[in-house]
């Protein structure tokens, strides 16, 4: 083989590995899965680090007004949510997206030991930004009871 041809084969090569990859990342759905996770993750950090007022921005308008505030809000995820207050482990599943939603499942184990399927529910705001509408605990499916 020329060394035109291997140098054609080369650039082609790395021209498919160059494009799959850039398609990858502007990818509409790739993106909105990263955001929604970025957002999932940066709220998970503010309640490990008791930061109400960070952890609050990321719930939806709906959940803000139905806690009020930071404090009550913090006071009701420590108690109802204690796996996603201080997860010790965090392993997010394949997620569903559709325009508006992402359906986002995790399993988290609490400082407790305790392993839990958390199903977030991350919805797209009119301002573009992913905002955080629901989460519902369950137990993991290998700690279900039988």
């Amino acid at each position: 083989m020329s060394y035109f041809v291997r140098m054609f084969a080369a650039s082609l090569l790395c021209a498919t590995i160059i494009s799959s990859t850039l398609s990858a990342e502007n990818d509409p759905i790739m993106a909105d899965i990263a955001s929604v996770q970025a957002v999932i993750s940066a709220q998970i950090e503010a309640f490990k680090r008791d930061d109400g007022e960070v952890a609050f921005s990321f719930a939806a308008p709906d959940i803000r007004k139905m806690f009020a505030t930071p404090d009550i809000f913090m006071a009701m995820v420590r108690q109802q949510y204690a796996p996603v207050y201080r997860p010790r482990y965090i392993e997010y599943l394949e997620p569903f997206v559709t325009k508006k939603h992402v359906f986002q499942p995790l399993i988290l184990s609490g400082e407790n030991g305790i392993t839990v399927l958390a199903r977030y529910v991350v919805e797209r705001q009119a301002d573009g930004d992913w905002r955080i509408t629901s989460v519902t605990l369950s137990p993991a499916p290998e700690q279900a009871p039988l």
